[in-house]
């Protein structure tokens, strides 16, 4: 099968690779579509020692299965999937907080992953999507379950209800734009976007119907949001998000640019500050936003940007440029 393989830093490479092996409680999966994510290109960067070169990337995926070892699973069924490997067993699993599973490992990072033809998963990873769904709809489920997850957890330390929060979203690749586009279907007016390419801040604006702005231009509002959404998780956002912040607020933190920085823990504790994580999503989760996207919830997704895999070191390279306009680039092998 033809693969997008990583093979250094800078450089992925469309390579023939072997068929996947259909084991014992998994399925085969012919991929659809398949997205690149930021850790993708965190991996690229060659920033992630967890994705070492050889690897075959990729986790955003949608497709049919064309082998499976597991009843109830059945060939031409349509499916996206958890790409975390959970052990169903351990406290977080039992509790339905797999995503935090003890024991977890993930497609595209301790596996192959669906920057191919094909892609085994266990079964149990599985989720069903309509048989009539867009293949590039679909394969969004993965990082708009993780705006979902981060959203709706963020509700539980608000003081007021999401709709009257005036929000801060700091980044608007995938996660800022999908958690915009989220937000305004949960009725929330207002929201500013901080965003350093131009042409993300124009499709953001055009599809989210949101204000935006250059952080490096216009110095961020200070204590002028009660909710902030660190969508990048550099030293300059982590920054930026606990001066925007007003006391009593609530900063939400997704991204992970950078693996470690320092922040204003003075501010944090004086103004009583809420400063939560998030790590990726739960498999009711993943239900849930194929539900969403199905229904129209994020929109027509003409933002998403369609190519080929064979074309996929092109729309690496471009993605490290910012050449892209887009939020999201997905491949079709």
């Amino acid at each position: 099968m033809k693969a997008l393989v990583y093979t250094q830093p800078l450089e992925v490479q469309l390579l023939e690779r072997p068929d996947p092996a259909l084991a014992d409680g998994e399925v085969v999966v012919q991929i659809e579509a398949v997205g690149i994510c930021g850790s993708d290109m965190h991996a690229y960067h060659g920033h992630d020692p967890r994705r070492k070169p050889g690897l075959i990337l990729g986790h955003e995926f949608c497709g049919k299965i064309a082998e499976s070892s597991v009843p109830g699973y059945d060939v031409g069924q349509r499916v996206t999937g958890n790409p975390l490997i959970t052990c169903g067993t351990c406290d977080y699993c039992v509790q339905g907080r797999d995503n935090l599973c003890s024991r977890r490992t993930m497609v595209g990072m301790t596996r192959p992953g669906a920057f191919a033809q094909y892609m085994s998963i266990p079964a149990s990873s599985l989720v069903e999507i309509p048989q009539d769904m867009p293949a590039v709809s679909a394969a969004l489920t993965e990082p708009a379950a993780t705006a979902l997850h981060a959203i709706n957890l963020s509700q539980r330390a608000m003081a007021r209800p999401l709709p009257e929060n005036r929000t801060l979203i700091l980044g608007g690749g995938a996660i800022g734009l999908l958690s915009a586009l989220l937000l305004h279907a949960y009725g929330c007016r207002g929201t500013v976007l901080a965003e350093v390419n131009p042409l993300r801040r124009d499709s953001a604006e055009r599809h989210a119907n949101i204000s935006t702005y250059d952080p490096r231009e216009t110095p961020v509002e200070e204590n002028g949001f009660d909710y902030v959404i660190d969508a990048v998780g550099s030293k300059l956002t982590r920054e930026a998000a606990l001066r925007a912040v007003k006391p009593g607020g609530v900063v939400m933190h997704i991204g992970l640019q950078d693996w470690a920085s320092e922040i204003d823990m003075r501010k944090l504790t004086l103004a009583e500050i809420t400063l939560m994580g998030t790590y990726t999503y739960t498999t009711a989760d993943l239900r849930a936003t194929v539900k969403l996207l199905q229904d129209g919830v994020f929109g027509d997704l003409s933002w998403v940007t369609c190519m080929p895999l064979a074309d996929g070191p092109r729309a690496f390279a471009e993605l490290d440029s910012g050449a892209l306009a887009s939020s999201k680039v997905v491949l079709v092998p």
